[in-house]
């Protein structure tokens, strides 16, 4: 007879953390950890060697990849750095729950399945940026996704960036 483990063990996947993928992709932390004093950063390769560039100064931030996000103090933007970033997301709202600065965006989807569809989808891309939202599905149709970086209690440049890249996702045929 076969024992439970040796028919369990081709079940288990490893977990990776989102930090392993990044360092598949060779993206390395500047001597701050990774955050700058504009925000965060990234090596940019050039022909004249490495030298590190600021998030978010493209126009698309759906071009741009969050970050991780677990260094030791590390601290929400500024209700002003928000509001600058804020045009780059317009279907967004800005707002402030219980004094934590986050981003809500809402929709309406054709119905109850769809809309566990449509978090489906948000789930994926978040996954792979290493980045979460907080989902909610209210009555039976109603999505709303609110973005912040948990490990500071407020926003961070990654917060737009995914919130950027959820509006490029092709969930027209969801909504209602």
């Amino acid at each position: 007879m076969l024992s439970v483990r040796r028919l369990l063990l081709p079940l288990y996947v490893p977990f990776k953390s989102p930090r392993h993928y990044f360092s598949l992709k060779k993206i390395s932390m500047n001597n701050n950890g990774g955050f700058g004093p504009s925000g965060f950063v990234a090596p940019d390769v050039s022909s004249h060697g490495s030298t590190l560039r600021s998030f978010c100064t493209s126009k698309d931030l759906s071009a741009e990849k969050c970050v991780p996000c677990n260094r030791k103090g590390l601290s929400p933007m500024t209700e002003d750095s928000a509001n600058a970033l804020k045009p780059k997301v317009p279907e967004w709202e800005l707002l402030s729950d219980g004094g934590v600065m986050k981003l809500r965006r809402k929709w309406k989807v054709k119905n109850f399945l769809l809309g566990l569809e449509f978090f489906k989808i948000v789930a994926d891309l978040a996954e792979s940026e290493g980045h979460h939202p907080d989902l909610h599905l209210v009555g039976w149709n109603n999505v709303t996704i609110e973005i912040w970086t948990h490990a500071c209690g407020g926003l961070t440049q990654n917060d737009f960036i995914l919130a950027a890249k959820i509006d490029k996702l092709p969930v027209e045929s969801y909504l209602k």
